[in-house]
């Protein structure tokens, strides 16, 4: 009994299918056209990536070079060749270099980022080292309630930094710390605002949460018996940290190192307030420098640009430098061995 040919069929078949089933069935059906479509998606996804993480410093750069009143004019319309129509595009009106020496000129902004830098520093510091010791405690030695205790540490990350600014605030004024609903004075602290420490200790704690997780799990990770090797030859366990376990995980503390770094670089929230005026001599950091060049009747837009790409170039130079560091800490700290 003769049946009709399956080519046949199957072409009867797609012909009753819509375009996109169609074209849904090839892309499964078919390598070569699923290979263009990851293709495709993966150039697409970069395309967006790019756009949307670089427009925002071709943005700047073009605020820089454009004088402010070209910049309050607000006229962007260019003429694009391709689509033959005036279409708002952001261009540089104007080639003015000389914004990027007028900022240290009207404002001394180099203090600025200079008080940035010594905060990150000093912060960078103070968390390695405690991370350090607690992140040894946690990922290599036994303990009853370890879990809890890492629980409660990493749950304290989680609250939102303005819970903590009123009292903070209160008591690095120098008022006296009073027992709530009892009225009994404990001690006096000393006055710290305008000071580093009233921005040095919030700043170590908000971030030491995140820099114990991941030195947790880096020495977690160090096997046992180089640090019995180091402690036989008559090192301490302090010892043994410092010279055996922190140079095997040099991955994570990098990693722990320049994300507080950055972190604390960028803040402005704890330090707007602990500095109780935008001055440089009262620790305001690099974002105040930046807000300082708006005024209560004028806005150098263009200074306010040049300052931000200023501020940016240490914390670009930085993460070039460390980005193999920081690609494979985030990377290692996620493989158990």
């Amino acid at each position: 009994m003769a049946t009709a040919p399956e080519p046949a069929t199957q072409s009867g078949d797609d012909e009753n299918k819509g375009p996109l089933e169609r074209w849904t069935n090839g892309v499964v059906n078919d390598p070569d056209k699923r290979n263009r479509l990851y293709r495709a998606l993966f150039y697409v996804a970069c395309g967006f990536f790019l756009v949307t993480t670089l427009f925002p410093f071709y943005w700047l750069l073009v605020l820089a070079l454009t004088p402010n009143t070209q910049i309050l004019a607000g006229d962007w319309e260019v003429t694009v060749p391709l689509v033959g129509a005036e279409v708002p595009f952001p261009t540089p009106q104007g080639f003015n270099v000389y914004a990027f020496v007028e900022v240290f000129q009207q404002v001394p902004f180099h203090l600025y980022v200079f008080n940035s830098f010594v905060l990150a520093s000093v912060t960078t510091v103070i968390v390695i080292a405690l991370a350090s010791l607690a992140g040894y405690v946690f990922g290599r030695l036994e303990s009853p309630g370890r879990g809890l205790m890492m629980l409660a540490v990493l749950a304290i990350s989680y609250f939102p930094p303005a819970a903590f600014l009123i009292p903070l605030f209160d008591a690095f004024l120098g008022n006296a710390i009073v027992v709530p609903f009892l009225g009994i004075e404990l001690f006096a602290p000393p006055r710290l605002v305008n000071t580093p420490g009233s921005m040095i200790m919030p700043f170590s704690a908000l971030f030491l949460p995140l820099a114990i997780f991941i030195l947790t799990t880096f020495y977690g990770q160090i096997p046992d018996g180089l640090e019995d090797a180091a402690r036989v030859e008559g090192t301490t366990r302090l010892g043994a940290l410092f010279r055996v376990i922190m140079p095997l995980s040099a991955p994570g503390v990098a990693t722990a190192a320049v994300l507080t770094f950055i972190a604390v670089y960028n803040e402005y929230f704890f330090s707007s307030i602990m500095a109780l005026q935008n001055e440089p001599n009262q620790w305001s950091p690099l974002v105040g420098g930046i807000l300082s060049y708006q005024t209560q009747y004028t806005t150098d837009f263009n200074l306010m640009a040049a300052a931000s790409i200023v501020g940016v170039l240490p914390m670009l130079i930085l993460v070039v430098v460390a980005q193999e560091k920081i690609v494979s800490g985030l990377t290692d700290g996620a493989l158990k061995e």
